[in-house]
């Protein structure tokens, strides 16, 4: 039979009523429902801590079984390789760590962490980062209102395809759609601090003879002599935006030109805005 909770103030009066022996052992235990066994233990805690109970754990459930050094482990593997299996890490503690556990345990412990999975941002590995800083060091230099940004970005029916869709849970949320892609539109702009000054849309892909077309009349009669007001083009290293013809209308309007390192989109302001162009399409 399972033993009977005695309230914490049933406790107490009991220790106050002995202490000032106000009655005897005998007619306190009968009179407020206490075995003798129960007084003996209350009276131990109560001398030992000045209190009629033990004090309450704040943890709840079972032990954990990673350790802070295992998860210390785990989390030094996900920041350094970000797409590892939960089956893999799990193989990992147990080869390096000598720790089974099963792979829920990792995700928790994960969770637990603020790590969630998420889709990879991929980063090409032939990214040079001192070209990237030394990139960043010299445009720095340049006030905002000197610099322009160019590129360009295409469209065709699939760039309308959107990713993501609703369904119930445990089914897949499926539409039809045409797999031709139709009609490629490319499109090439310039971006200052004053927002989009100028853009060309060309069918197919952009040729250089169609990049020079709009850097010679839409772009150079925008630009002023270095120093001044967009007076440094920033491209890319595309192709298209390589050639002596480039340079020589850089040196007749007196404009410089910055190219960005290689595999290095993220230092171009402009490709913000083709994501949200091309957000708004969808």
């Amino acid at each position: 039979m399972p033993g009977r909770v005695v309230q914490y103030q049933v406790k107490l009066a009991v220790m106050n009523l002995f202490e000032r022996d106000i009655l005897p052992l005998k007619d306190i235990l009968e009179i407020c429902g206490f075995s003798e066994s129960t007084f003996w233990r209350t009276r131990k805690l109560w001398r030992e801590t000045g209190w009629v109970e033990k004090p309450k754990s704040h943890i709840r459930g079972r032990r954990r079984i990673l350790h802070r050094d295992d998860l210390d482990y785990i989390m030094n593997l996900v920041k350094l390789r970000p797409d590892w299996f939960l089956d893999e890490l799990l193989t990992l503690l147990k080869h390096n760590r000598f720790i089974s556990v099963h792979f829920t345990t990792i995700f928790r412990e994960l969770e637990r962490m603020g790590m969630s999975r998420k889709k990879l941002k991929k980063i090409a590995a032939e990214r040079n980062e001192n070209v990237r800083n030394d990139y960043l060091r010299r445009i720095s230099e340049y006030p905002a209102e000197y610099l322009g940004f160019l590129d360009e970005t295409s469209k065709n029916d699939r760039t309308l395809s959107r990713g993501y869709g609703r369904a119930k849970k445990g089914h897949r949320a499926r539409k039809k759609e045409k797999f031709v892609r139709g009609t490629r539109l490319t499109a090439t702009g310039l971006l200052t601090v004053d927002g989009m000054m100028a853009n060309t849309v060309v069918e197919g892909s952009m040729k250089r003879a169609d990049y020079l077309e709009f850097i010679e009349y839409e772009v150079m009669p925008l630009t002023t002599p270095f120093p001044g007001p967009l007076s440094v083009l920033v491209m890319d290293n595309a192709r298209i935006h390589h050639g002596e013809e480039i340079l020589e209308l850089a040196e007749r309007f007196g404009v410089r030109i910055e190219f960005l390192p290689l595999y290095s989109p993220d230092f171009n302001p402009i490709e913000e805005v083709f994501s949200k162009i091309k957000a708004f399409i969808r």
